[in-house]
């Protein structure tokens, strides 16, 4: 069990109220006892279960900014937040719940038709619905834009003809939004990309192997086929041709997001350094290499503790509607690197133990890379913040 005092002394953030310190408090409680004594044997079957994802809905975890009137309880973005970092807290694997509830979910709640949302937000909210996103393709290079899967209207319905990559969930998705080429020439302010909304039984529709990453290994992750893929144009979701405008509007709380995530994911390593250091101290007989230990730890959660002041700051703006968007790519390029940097010195300071076994600061150290690669290259981003100061 988790005490509230040990919470507010972890977590006395300016944005964060009592009521959300009582939600992360029911969560943490709630992984203990469901997620953290199963989740080495999830990662060797290579699959989080259904089971888990529906017992997450049913104590009201899923999806808390949905709006009251489809079953959400309208809460403000603090609350992903927490989610956020207490399923990072366990493992990255579970970060699939954090994009079904903080990335998929609300593209359905800003640009659905009211029947969309009626459809599929209820069901996304009790964990009976597992959702995903697909844009990422085999060929695709670091550009959105330069998306390949096409989406051809005939006679009501769009024939659906590509393939898909990387996808978070992908593997068991009973739902996915999937990006496409509608128009190959578009005409301002239309960009010619178009999403559109999948059931996991459409036909044309084949999933491909479970892609098996060395990194976050039950993520449900795979490859996606269509093969003339029938879709009725009432599946467009928003309007035709203008889809990768709203993809970016909703990169800022994607990235803000994945920085959440790494930021939590290092302070964990360096919780399990620490312990592992202390733990062997008693041991080493040689002070010098405890001193050396010492200063490297000073240095690690300096790292941390800059950036979580960063990302808190961003937190706030958002919570508040400011596009930050410069700043929140600033701060996912920089702390995903960062976690890297500080996964590397942990696992130096283990020395050999740190490559044997089946210790968790394994599986952080295997997971901690893949953040990097989210929501856009390093490239990517940084193409984006050089252009948005100016140069």
């Amino acid at each position: 069990m988790v005490s509230t005092m040990a919470i507010n002394k972890d977590d006395s953030r300016s944005f964060l109220t009592e009521k959300h310190l009582l939600f992360k408090q029911s969560i943490r409680e709630f992984l203990a006892k469901e997620a953290v004594p199963f989740y080495d044997q999830w990662e060797k079957e290579g699959e989080i279960p259904c089971s888990f994802w529906e017992k997450v809905g049913d104590n009201g975890f899923l999806c808390p900014s949905i709006e009251v009137d489809f079953g959400g309880i309208g809460a403000d973005f603090g609350y992903s937040v927490v989610l956020a970092e207490e399923l990072e807290r366990v493992g990255s694997a579970l970060g699939g719940i954090s994009i079904h509830s903080d990335v998929v979910a609300p593209y359905i709640a800003s640009f659905g038709t009211i029947d969309q949302k009626q459809r599929y937000l209820p069901k996304f909210i009790t964990g009976e619905m597992m959702s995903a996103f697909a844009w990422t393709e085999p060929e695709m290079g670091s550009e959105l834009a330069d998306i390949q899967t096409t989406a051809i209207k005939k006679d009501g319905y769009y024939l659906l003809n590509g393939a898909k990559t990387f996808v978070t969930n992908g593997f068991k998705a009973d739902f996915m939004i999937v990006a496409c080429k509608t128009d190959p020439n578009p005409v301002p302010p239309k960009d010619g990309i178009s999403l559109l909304l999948i059931d996991k039984d459409k036909p044309g529709l084949t999933r491909g192997r479970k892609l098996c990453k060395t990194e976050q290994g039950s993520s449900g992750t795979a490859e996606l086929f269509f093969d003339d893929a029938s879709v009725p144009v009432g599946n467009l979701l928003g309007e035709e041709g203008k889809g990768l405008s709203y993809i970016m509007q909703k990169l800022q709380q994607e990235r803000l997001i994945c920085a959440i995530r790494s930021i939590m994911a290092a302070k964990d390593m360096l919780h399990l350094t620490m312990n592992f250091i202390k733990s062997q101290k008693a041991m080493d007989k040689k002070r010098s290499a405890f001193k050396k230990a010492q200063f490297t730890i000073a240095e690690i959660a300096t790292d941390i503790h800059l950036g979580r002041t960063f990302i808190d700051g961003l937190i706030c703006k958002h919570m508040t509607g400011e596009n930050i968007i410069t700043e929140v790519s600033m701060a996912k390029q920089w702390i995903t690197e960062m976690s890297k940097r500080i996964s590397d010195k942990c696992m130096q300071l283990h020395d050999r133990y740190g490559s044997m076994g089946d210790d968790k600061i394994i599986r952080r150290h295997r997971d901690i890379s893949s953040p990097t690669f989210f929501t856009g290259t390093d490239e990517t981003i940084k193409t984006l913040i050089a252009k948005n100061i100016g140069f």
